[in-house]
């Protein structure tokens, strides 16, 4: 039996985003989380309503779990949000 490897979909251009304070560098077209997650920082983010530390749970904008602050406004999935360029996301973790 031969296998076939999958045609991947061509990776958008190399963007960098801050996160808390710290630069990642993503692809164009990744979500927030997605680029999170392979910058191997997990668990993703906390809940504000149990104080724990979820990692991803629905990954498709459904649970709100993955709250982030965006360039200043608070409350946004970072599941449903694509990285740009020198976008600047912090967790809020001063606020649970």
């Amino acid at each position: 039996m031969r296998f076939r490897r999958l045609n991947l979909p061509a990776r958008g251009d190399l963007v960098t985003f801050r996160f808390d304070g710290r630069p990642i560098t993503a692809y164009a077209g990744e979500t927030v989380q997605a680029a999170l997650l392979a910058a191997g920082i997990v668990p993703l983010l906390k809940n504000k309503t149990h104080h724990l530390q979820p990692g991803i749970f629905c990954g498709m904008g459904i649970c709100y779990e993955c709250l982030v602050t965006i360039n200043g406004q608070p409350d946004q999935r970072a599941c449903m949000r694509l990285v740009e360029a020198d976008m600047e996301v912090c967790t809020d973790a001063a606020g649970l």
